[in-house]
């Protein structure tokens, strides 16, 4: 039977495709409550190692290694102690969201800031209007020490933006031709460095689309009714809803973003380098361990040329006293 012939709609499709969401979500939840204290457990371990932390991010995945510049390296190489990464929404039992994440790193005393942990909290939330599902955050600020700020004064620069715009109750997509001389001076500095992200440590400023808790509750409790009316096989009511009017300066907004992948990142860390430190210190220290092997190799062979080089020539002459 063709498919413009079924009596099944998209809608129920995509409602079964939700409940597997749903079993997804439920396993990954579970998984945070089962695994705490296996990770607290190899966090106390790994801390008896030095540079465990950096050495794993020395051999961190693409996903992660693509946004750590030199000098980023540098400092992580330095002085980053240790991370923790946490589904603070359920690993107490809550019934929160396991998708939102925290990401804890801490640092020795180093010559770029003054912080000794940099805490970054996402979470996960999606919009009424259907336009998003994701990661959303707060800025981070961090207190670089004079000449230090690799961010090239951004990260300064988007909190500054969102202490402005949470006093004044605008949370949502600025309008440019609304912009504060705060929000025209950071969109000329994200324009200016061209791919936006200058240093790995831009991270701490990303946000995400602005979604809020009180609309993200919303747009979750609007969903499960649907969910449950087309169960029914009643309507849902959105047959009768007249199509939302597209605002006419829709397209003059944007979203001042330091920091575009911080949601891909935040996931590679909680999904690969985290879950896998142990996998990424071996292999480092298994790499150490054949460069080494090469060097050894290569100083014995570099000694058997020289050994038949003087084999092929005449024996030096004495000198006479």
């Amino acid at each position: 039977m063709a498919a413009e012939e079924s009596n099944v709609t998209y809608e129920q499709l995509a409602d079964i495709e939700r409940e597997f969401e749903d079993v997804e979500l439920e396993i990954t939840r579970q998984q945070a409550v089962l695994t705490k204290a296996l990770y607290e457990k190899r966090q106390k371990t790994v801390a008896e190692i030095d540079n465990f932390w950096p050495l794993v991010f020395e051999q961190a995945p693409q996903e992660v290694d693509a946004y750590i510049q030199p000098s980023d390296s540098a400092v992580l190489s330095a002085a980053l102690k240790s991370i923790y990464v946490s589904r603070f929404e359920v690993e107490d039992g809550s019934k929160g969201d396991p998708r939102s994440l925290s990401i804890k790193f801490e640092f020795d005393d180093n010559e770029y800031f003054e912080d000794k942990v940099l805490e970054k909290k996402f979470y996960h939330r999606q919009s009424k209007d259907g336009n998003f599902a994701g990661l959303v955050s707060e800025p981070v600020a961090i207190k670089w020490k004079a000449g230090k700020d690799l961010t090239d004064g951004m990260l300064d620069m988007v909190v500054s933006v969102y202490e402005q715009e949470k006093k004044s109750g605008q949370t949502g997509i600025p309008k440019i031709k609304n912009f504060t001389a705060e929000q025209k001076a950071l969109q000329e500095k994200i324009q200016g460095t061209g791919m936006g992200a200058v240093s790995f440590f831009a991270f701490f400023g990303y946000r995400g689309y602005p979604v809020t808790e009180e609309e993200n509750k919303e747009s979750i409790a609007k969903e499960q009714e649907q969910r449950r009316l087309r169960a029914e096989g009643k309507s849902t009511g959105d047959e009768d809803e007249a199509p939302e009017l597209v605002d006419a300066d829709e397209d003059d907004e944007e979203i001042l973003e330091i920091f575009p992948d911080g949601e891909e990142l935040a996931v590679a860390i909680a999904e690969d380098l985290w879950p896998s430190a142990i996998k990424y210190f071996t292999n480092a220290q298994e790499q150490d361990g054949l460069s080494e092997m090469d060097f050894e190799e290569l100083d014995e062979d570099e000694l058997d040329e020289e050994e038949e080089e003087d084999d092929e020539q005449p024996p030096a002459k004495k000198v006479k006293a």
